[in-house]
Order: C-alpha cells, then sequence, then structure tokens
C-alpha cells in the first residue's frame, strides 16, 4: 500500500488528504494556519502513524507568498524528518483537474488573479472564449467582471473552487527530495527590505 499526504496552503483555503492507493482515507479543509492540527487530525482519523507515510504531495502556488511558504516549510519538515520523498503540484493544475476544461482562477489580490501560464492579471484583462468555465477564489470573487465576459462559474459554494488536496494526489508525478520542491511565484513579494540609512 502507497501511503501519501497532500496538502495545499496557497490560497485562503487550506486542504489537506491522507491518500492510499489512491483512496481518501481522511480529508480536511480549513485555513493554512491550522496545517499542522489538520495533519495530525487527519493522521490519528485514520489510525495512522506519521511513519507509515510512504510520501508528501505540496501544494506550490501559486497564490498567497505566506500561505504558499507555510505549506512548503511543512512539506519540509515532515519530509526531513520523517525521511520521504515529496511532489510538487501547482494549485491552479489541481484546480482544474476538478472539472473537464476548467479554466482555474486564483484570487492573487492586489484586483489581479493567478491564470494559467502562470501569470497574474487584472480580471477585465482576462481574454476567455464566451461558455468558459471558470473556478477558484478568483472566479468567485470577480464573478459579476468575468461573466460580463461571458464565461460560466459554478455557484459560489461548489466544490470545485477549492483546490483540495485530494486533486494534488492525484496528479502527483516524480517524488524526490523534499529540499528541491520550489515554490510558483508570479510576481515578487510585497515585504521589501529597507537599504540602511
Amino acid at each position: 500500500m502507497t501511503l501519501v499526504l497532500a496538502f495545499d496552503t496557497a490560497t485562503d483555503v487550506a486542504t489537506s488528504a491522507l491518500i492510499a492507493d489512491g483512496a481518501v482515507l481522511a480529508e480536511r479543509v480549513s485555513v493554512p494556519r491550522t496545517l499542522l492540527v489538520d495533519v495530525d487530525s487527519i493522521l490519528e482519523e485514520a489510525g495512522v502513524e506519521p511513519t507509515a507515510l510512504d510520501g508528501l504531495v505540496v501544494g506550490l502556488g501559486p497564490g498567497s507568498f505566506t500561505s504558499t511558504r507555510i505549506g512548503l516549510a511543512v512539506a519540509r519538515g515532515l519530509g526531513l524528518a520523517l525521511g520521504v520523498p515529496a511532489a510538487g503540484v501547482s494549485t491552479l493544475d489541481a484546480l482544474a483537474s476538478a472539472r473537464a476544461g476548467a479554466v482555474p482562477v486564483v484570487d492573487a489580490r492586489r484586483r489581479e488573479v493567478f491564470v494559467p501560464g502562470p501569470r497574474a492579471v487584472a480580471p477585465d484583462d482576462l481574454a476567455l472564449d464566451p461558455g468558459t468555465v471558470c473556478v477558484g477564489s478568483g472566479a468567485v470573487r470577480y464573478r459579476d467582471t468575468l461573466e460580463r465576459g461571458g464565461v460560466t462559474i459554478p455557484p459560489d459554494d461548489d466544490p470545485v473552487h477549492v483546490p483540495h488536496a485530494r486533486l494534488h494526489a492525484a496528479l502527483a508525478g516524480a517524488f524526490g527530495p523534499v529540499e528541491e520542491l520550489l515554490p510558483i511565484y508570479v510576481r515578487a513579494p510585497d515585504a521589501t527590505v529597507k537599504a540602511p540609512a
């Protein structure tokens, strides 16, 4: 049996799941700051010791700089402590896999969205064919703008808008050293270092 712990913290919603040979044993949806509590809960719920894990899958973004770093830091800590390999999956790819033909649109703040490329664009500048289905937090937040352009967006409470960790696990490719995983950043962080006076 292959036992994988998957999680994504790149958006305002954190997801985590324990997967055994493709079957979901336990799953949580919460916020990035509670990821370790969520991981502990799903392992306990499934009756699994952390040392039984065969690998980790982590969402690489794009998304919030801080939230993405939370997921990668947890992956590195667990991966190194447990000696297990890891695989990274784009948050956009995971969202897109929830519905065939869907275009993932993640809220990027600053009146922008992250879309495949990956790139950050203003919702008004997103050129999509009429009838295109958009999913994700950016699609929900900018529903009015996007629908004026002719796209279709599922209802706000549709689970297709959440980058579920089970989707990441299904897309995971080759596993390798966790320290080789890098976040997907589309733009520079907001924080800057001031030059000494």
